[in-house]
Formats: structure tokens, sequence, C-alpha cells
């Protein structure tokens, strides 16, 4: 008789309702831009992060890059992994609401910086999930027996926000949108609810 392993408790947590549903169909719209532009290249000179286009009054880039992937297969690959795994406890973590506004929020302000700051051409939704991460690393300092990884681990999450001000100082266009997600994510955390009095 054929047994089926032990499923994770991350897993289970992850799979009992609610589903991961915001997370699901961003990661699908996601993966159907960026295979489309695989299939058409063209497409990533149509909606990338260009800063002259941009300049043009093409503002809407901004946004149409955090669909479109300057990595090519690769950094799909990739940056549909981090979605995937990232959000979908972020999502269990933040709620959908919080989700959509500090993945965007974050993501855009990630876009603007790159296009103002930088002035470099490309695209990804990277950006939009280092804005998860920050606000997870702030869950996790906040609530450690709640979000945070075991004991032996926890000194890991201080290193979040020192590697993202350190790739702010190197012009690494993740740093910012993370401490964003940290600084936005603590207001917007959901409460502990009290434990019941027996």
């Amino acid at each position: 008789m054929n047994v089926a392993p032990p499923r994770s408790a991350l897993v289970e947590w992850l799979l009992r309702p609610p589903r991961p549903i915001t997370t699901t169909t961003v990661f699908l719209i996601t993966a159907a831009t960026g295979i489309a532009q695989l299939i058409h290249p063209a497409l990533f000179d149509r909606f990338c992060r260009a800063p002259d286009r941009v300049a043009a009054g093409e503002w809407w880039r901004l946004g149409t890059a955090m669909f479109f992937q300057d990595g090519w297969t690769a950094g799909l690959l990739f940056n549909l992994v981090i979605l995937l795994v990232f959000g979908a406890i972020a999502e269990r973590v933040l709620g959908r609401w919080r989700w959509v506004l500090l993945y965007f929020g974050c993501g855009l302000f990630g876009q603007v910086v790159s296009y103002l700051w930088l002035r470099s051409t490309g695209a990804g939704n990277s950006m939009c999930v280092a804005g998860l991460v920050g606000a997870l690393t702030i869950a996790a300092l906040r609530a450690p027996d709640r979000f945070g990884p075991r004991r032996p681990a926890r000194p890991i999450l201080y290193a979040v926000p020192a590697l993202a001000v350190f790739g702010a100082i190197f012009h690494d266009n993740h740093g910012l949108p993370v401490l964003l997600g940290m600084a936005v994510g603590y207001p917007l955390l959901p409460r502990d609810r009290p434990e019941p009095r027996t």
C-alpha cells in the first residue's frame, strides 16, 4: 500500500483556506506576458522602462514594466519562482488588499526610482517582490514566534535591511523597494488577535 509522504508545515499552512488567489492571479498574468515577450521580443521594447520614451510622455511604461522581464528566460523563471514563494507567504500574512498595495506600490516606486535616479532601461517584477520581502521582514521581527523563522535563524532577518541599504548605496534598484515595504508594511500589518480568556 502506497502512503503519501507527509507535507511540510509550511506547505500545509499555505494550502489551507484562504488560498493565495491574488498571488496566483498575478503569477499567471506575469507568466503570460513573459511568455509573450519570449515569443515576440518586440514586446519588450514596446512596454519596458525606457527613460527616453518615459521622458517623451509614455509614463504608462512605469506600470507595464512590472509585467515584462529584462532577464528574458532566466529572469522570467527566477522572478516567477520568487513571486510564487514570497507572494504566497505574504498573502497569508498580510491579506489580499495589503498584498496588492505593497506589491504594486513598491514595484511602481522602484520603477520610478530606476527612471529618475538610475536612468536605466529595464523591466521586471522583482522590485514588486522586494516590497513584499520588506513587509514580511517587519512581520517576522514584530511577531517572531508567529511569523519568524526558528530561533537560530532569526538574526538573518536583520541582514535584510542591511543588504537593502547596502544595495541602495551601490545603485541596486531593489534596496529602496525593500525599505519602502518595511516602512509601509509596519502600520499595515494586521494586529495580533488577543488570546481568548479562559
